[in-house]
């Protein structure tokens, strides 16, 4: 999945993103009794999205990590899409680049389907629209 893809209130989200800014780490008094949040900003090729870190999360990445999420939920906190990891999700930090848009996934300028669904069309058309014709023929004579 992509960050242009993603909507608020998704779940099981698998993302791969770059870390491109982490804030401080600070304290937080949750239901759950007091914690530790960090907030970051992750990019792909399609853009950014705020990441939200708790507790041990915290220390897996740092700026310029390329990370793999799996089991996101995406929530909305003043107006701002963020993304955190459920506890049986998981954040790793994967070596090397981050893969591109694959062909399926590209934004097209021009819909290839249309054109390809043309080509295919127009020649079954043109069949289509001779065999009734020949078989009006056949019956009339």
């Amino acid at each position: 999945m992509k960050i242009s893809d993603i909507q608020t209130g998704a779940s099981n989200v698998e993302l791969m993103a770059k870390v491109v800014e982490k804030g401080e780490v600070r304290q937080v008094n949750t239901r759950f009794g007091p914690s530790t949040v960090c907030d970051c900003v992750i990019e792909d090729d399609t853009g950014q999205m705020k990441l939200t870190l708790w507790s041990k999360q915290i220390d897996t990445v740092k700026v310029g990590d390329n990370i793999e999420i799996k089991g996101g939920y995406v929530r909305e906190w003043r107006e701002e899409k963020q993304i955190s990891i459920a506890r049986t999700g998981s954040i790793t930090v994967v070596p090397g680049d981050l893969p591109a848009l694959e062909e399926s996934e590209a934004p097209a300028e021009e819909p290839v389907a249309e054109e390809s669904t043309e080509e295919v069309e127009d020649p079954a058309k043109a069949e289509k629209s001779k065999e009734p014709s020949e078989e009006v023929v056949e019956e009339t004579i």
